[in-house]
């Protein structure tokens, strides 16, 4: 006879669920909470009379001043100039800062001649150079495009340098052993051995660059987010300084995201980027 008892219940735990978040997105959930809180202390605080307007207007102020120079258009125009400068400017910085960091990595001839003067030349402040900058360009826009340009090329060239001497060398043996030319031992080995430390050369001058993008935009100018901010000072319209201050934190968040993307794109072989991609 056929067995007529019915099946007896699934357990609970085999119950089908809905979608569940990863382990990677709670981290990214997680990242946000403590700027969420802040944001909401700081409205709390100033509807409570604890931070003057003032002193601090409340966020609910900057996001109002921010929709009324979104409808009027000065945002997109002061951001456009802002990200015209830095663009331009990491350009030219990085290719040069990659370039003499294979040079000065790759000879010893080349490391005695440049990597010296390149030293003394980035410990000099920014602020030491604005005078030197004015008389050589004046205030145009190339005088701009060379603080920041500055800025970008010392952290590629110096991580450039460190990820090429960094190369284990039984991996230049192998190279060796296996007949591979020194073009071929180039393209295969070291620069994809070098490229964590230049992608991280890469985020520190993201931040360098609006740093010395800050200081450029104190020149004179009628653009850009620096000149938003000095002018407001002039004015005492503290609601549009904090928005210039909260619009360069929103940029530097993205610009890190941007670059942590490029990491694992071009570090997928790499075994501790191949994790952080899977999770």
């Amino acid at each position: 006879m056929k067995d007529l008892t019915l099946s007896a219940p699934l357990p609970a735990r085999e119950i089908r669920r809905g979608p569940r978040l990863s382990a990677g997105q709670r981290y990214f959930l997680l990242s946000w909470l403590v700027p969420v809180l802040l944001v909401l202390a700081w409205e709390a605080a100033s509807r409570a009379g604890l931070i003057r307007a003032q002193v601090l207007p409340p966020p609910s102020s900057v996001l109002n001043t921010a929709w009324d120079m979104i409808a009027s258009g000065d945002l997109f125009r002061h951001l456009g100039a802002s990200l015209l400068r830095a663009a331009a400017g990491f350009a030219v910085g990085g290719a040069l800062g990659f370039a003499f960091g294979v040079l000065t990595g790759f000879s010893r001839l080349a490391h005695a001649l440049f990597d010296r003067p390149i030293q003394m030349i980035r410990a000099i402040p920014f602020l030491a150079l604005l005078p030197l900058v004015i008389v050589w360009f004046g205030v145009d826009e190339i005088g701009k495009i060379f603080l920041v340009a500055l800025a970008v090329f010392f952290p590629i060239y110096v991580n450039t340098v460190l990820g090429i001497r960094q190369i284990d060398p039984k991996l230049l043996e192998v190279a060796r052993v296996a007949g591979l030319t020194r073009l071929a031992t180039v393209r295969r080995i070291v620069l994809p051995g070098a490229m964590p430390s230049v992608l991280t050369g890469v985020r520190y001058s993201l931040a360098t660059a609006w740093l010395a993008l800050v200081i450029a935009e104190t020149l004179a100018t009628t653009s850009g987010i620096g000149f938003l901010a000095m002018d407001a000072r002039e004015f005492l319209q503290t609601d549009v300084i904090v928005l210039a201050i909260v619009i360069y934190a929103v940029i530097g968040v993205a610009a890190d995201a941007l670059a942590r993307a490029l990491e694992r794109r071009l570090l997928g072989w790499h075994p501790n980027f191949a994790k952080e991609a899977q999770r």
